[in-house]
């Protein structure tokens, strides 16, 4: 284990603590949306009707981080994709939403922010989120801050540096950073959680569209791999469309509204689409070794009701060799990119 100063954790904020508190909601000031000030605020960061990012106690599961799309006409606190920080630690892969917390050993690591990047930030309330300052950033203003997550059991502990840009409203940015005293990280994954929500089967490469439906033919009547996840699938950066030298991949549905689909009875209403046509994406500087990766379910996680059309996409995720200074960026919007348009003929 790597030597530094020791975590310490405890205090008001596992699961219990929050039951008898009251949250201020986020406020907007000069068309950013902010946590409001009080004991206990909503951890929300956004761009007024653009996207947003949110952490736990909001709805959903401890250990990840909610992403909101408003602009696509999703309700208030309906989030359209959770953020899995994922870091691997000699060939070993740890679960931000699975693995337990120190905290009270029950699923989903504890997150926190602060407004400057503090290597060894003391953990705190995620209610007590960081109201950080507006900068400028190649000429625009931006919103940045950073996401502390508690040590993982293999040793990581990673920082997220969060970015968002007045002139990408549909995007939130992501550099991956390494708390004192964490054991050395291979990777940090980010990976999109939740494609199943707005059941996305198409994945765009450079040269070609790849279907959920033609990579698990037989998904159905065969063992599912673990969890109920047809098994991982991979590509290379070669097989990826590069723009100025960022390398871009997207997922998409095969349904032209998907909010009209119709759901067995016993589908839970938070994986019922609202909303309208999105296409979800990630991009980053290309790398030889960047790969980018999904899987995929048949049924909705968490529950026995089958997808409406069969198996879709449900974790989508880039990975590339740990580097503090690359940049993961993460964006949804109502149209497809421009360099995808052959291939979508």
């Amino acid at each position: 284990m790597s030597q530094g100063k020791p975590l310490l954790l405890g205090g008001d904020f596992h699961r219990r603590s929050f039951q008898q508190q009251v949250f201020v909601s986020p406020v907007v000031r000069d068309g950013w949306i902010v946590p409001g000030e009080g004991e206990a605020a909503e951890p929300v960061w956004g761009i007024e009707n653009g996207l947003s990012v949110g952490l736990w106690p909001l709805p959903g599961p401890r250990g990840l981080i909610r992403i909101y799309t408003p602009y696509l006409e999703q309700p208030s606190k309906r989030v359209m994709n959770f953020i899995a920080v994922e870091p691997i630690v000699g060939g070993l892969r740890g679960y931000s939403e699975l693995e337990k917390s120190q905290l009270d050993n029950v699923p989903g690591k504890a997150m926190w922010t602060e407004a400057q990047l503090t290597r060894d930030a003391q953990p705190k309330p995620a209610w007590k989120p960081a109201v950080p300052e507006i900068t400028v950033i190649d000429g625009t203003p931006s919103l940045r801050f950073y996401l502390h997550v508690e040590p993982f059991s293999h040793g990581a502990r990673p920082i997220l540096e969060v970015t968002l840009r007045k002139d990408r409203p549909h995007e939130v940015a992501f550099r991956t950073l390494q708390a004192r005293g964490g054991e050395p990280m291979e990777s940090c994954v980010l990976t999109a959680t939740m494609g199943n929500y707005a059941r996305v089967r198409r994945l765009s490469l450079k040269e070609k569209v790849v279907e959920a439906k033609s990579l698990w033919p037989e998904f159905n009547r065969v063992r599912p791999y673990a969890l109920g996840f047809a098994p991982p699938r991979t590509w290379s950066v070669e097989e990826m469309l590069v723009q100025e030298g960022d390398a871009i991949v997207a997922v998409t549905p095969d349904e032209k509204k998907p909010q009209e689909a119709s759901y067995s009875e016993c589908t839970p209403s938070w994986w019922r689409y609202q909303g309208k046509w999105a296409s979800q994406y990630w991009k980053t500087a290309a790398d030889p070794q960047l790969k980018v990766r999904v899987n995929g379910r048949v049924c909705y996680w968490g529950s026995q009701a089958e997808i409406p059309g069969g198996i879709a996409f449900e974790n989508f995720e880039l990975e590339a060799p740990f580097d503090p200074k690359r940049m993961f960026v993460f964006g949804i919007s109502s149209v497809l990119c421009q360099g995808f348009a052959n291939i979508h003929k």
